[in-house]
């Protein structure tokens, strides 16, 4: 545009010349300070517009960078800077493994790692919990993480999730009547309960015990914990002719290990040496129960005590000698959870069950492996290091 400016500004001037040679000196004097003038003003009004399209094009520009970052917050689950929204409906409270689980959730999953964690600890009730996943959809959380109470009950709940396009990660406990989520992050409870059951077996035979006559508190009614740990031992005792004298709910709560051990030492004295405690809390329990009782329990003593879930007050028992053998239960699934999460961001698709890492621990080190079906399975004896390092 400067240059069209110019080049009427030089036509003005021979225009100028050329009058200025027909006519008078004194008019060329005159009008040529008027054309200079008018040019500058011209080239200008010139600049000034290229300035107001270059601002304009900045604009532009700006926006359509704001709109990529709209865009990119939006694919990564949130508007105020890529914040991931989950839900998560955890069982309750009940023990030291549930407080275990529920804080890795919440240090995996805090505002410094980019996430808005809500939290709804369910307390044990299965109703409450599905109004919980309700209540997440209608906040539109970006991710639901569920602890299932109960195995079933679940496909109406799943599916409205599933409407919602809110994608569900089941932990721990599991889901049987609904595949409507992206994935499970857990334990193989029935091998749990398989491993204690060959333990067991190889321990009484190294020890010279004929007979076993086993006394079972379960976990929760329901939950598959409870159902697969409870199927797995259950296998092994049949096999090989044991006597299973009584197996009653505990809720995985010390409170009720020790009353339903109080039952059973009343009902069974002198009948039983061995009692299986389907976690830590309910062994604790237990072993108040026999204690008050007057009965022997422990490495050496008249009855063996089997636990699970092996959280670090369970190991403490293991090293003790109050509990013989422990089988891990590992609570730390947020980190894999964490996993699924980004390679959903990534669009990918993550796998439907995922195991976690798991450990079976003794306090003799008489047995250095078990068979679990079929595979050699290593024992570890409890030491102040391990314990250490335990959640």
């Amino acid at each position: 545009m400067k240059r069209k400016i110019v080049s009427v500004l030089m036509c003005a001037s021979m225009t100028a010349a050329l009058f200025a040679g027909c006519g008078g000196s004194s008019d060329t004097a005159a009008d040529a300070p008027a054309n200079d003038a008018a040019a500058d003003k011209a080239e200008d009004k010139a600049d000034d517009a290229a300035a107001d399209d270059a601002a304009a094009d900045d604009a532009a520009a700006d926006d359509a960078a704001a709109d990529d970052a709209a865009a990119d917050d939006a694919a990564a689950g949130g508007s105020d800077g890529g914040t991931i929204t989950i839900g998560f409906a955890q069982v309750g409270h009940e023990s030291d493994w549930r407080t275990a689980s529920t804080k890795s959730c919440q240090d995996v999953f805090s505002t410094e790692n980019g996430y808005d964690l809500q939290f709804v600890d369910c307390d044990n009730d299965a109703a409450a919990q599905i109004e919980a996943v309700r209540g997440f959809i209608q906040q539109a959380v970006d991710y639901i993480i569920i602890d299932p109470i109960v195995s079933t009950g679940w496909d109406t709940v799943l599916t409205e999730c599933e409407d919602a396009g809110i994608p569900v990660i089941v932990i721990d406990r599991t889901i049987d009547d609904s595949d409507k989520y992206v994935s499970w992050v857990g334990s193989n409870f029935k091998t749990e309960g398989l491993a204690a059951g060959e333990w067991l077996k190889a321990y009484a035979a190294e020890k010279g015990i004929s007979e076993i006559n086993a006394l079972v508190i379960e976990g929760s009614t329901g939950a598959s914990a409870t159902l697969g740990r409870t199927e797995g031992f259950k296998e092994i005792a049949d096999a090989n002719g044991w006597t299973i004298l009584d197996s009653q709910t505990g809720d995985f709560t010390e409170a009720g290990g020790q009353e339903v051990m109080e039952s059973y030492c009343k009902s069974y004295e002198g009948k039983f040496n061995v009692v299986v405690c389907q976690n830590d809390n309910e062994a604790f329990g237990a072993m108040t129960a026999m204690k008050n009782a007057g009965v022997e329990y422990g490495v050496g003593k008249d009855v063996i005590v089997i636990s699970f879930d092996a959280c670090t007050a369970g190991l403490e028992k293991v090293m003790s000698g109050d509990i013989n053998a422990d089988f891990e239960c590992n609570p730390l699934a947020a980190p894999d959870v964490e996993k699924v999460i980004q390679t959903l961001e990534s669009g990918g698709t993550p796998e439907k069950e995922i195991y976690m890492t798991e450990h079976w621990y003794v306090n003799e080190d008489i047995l250095s492996s078990i068979t679990v079906d079929g595979q050699e399975q290593p024992l570890t004896v409890v030491t102040q290091e391990i314990i250490d390092a335990q959640y």
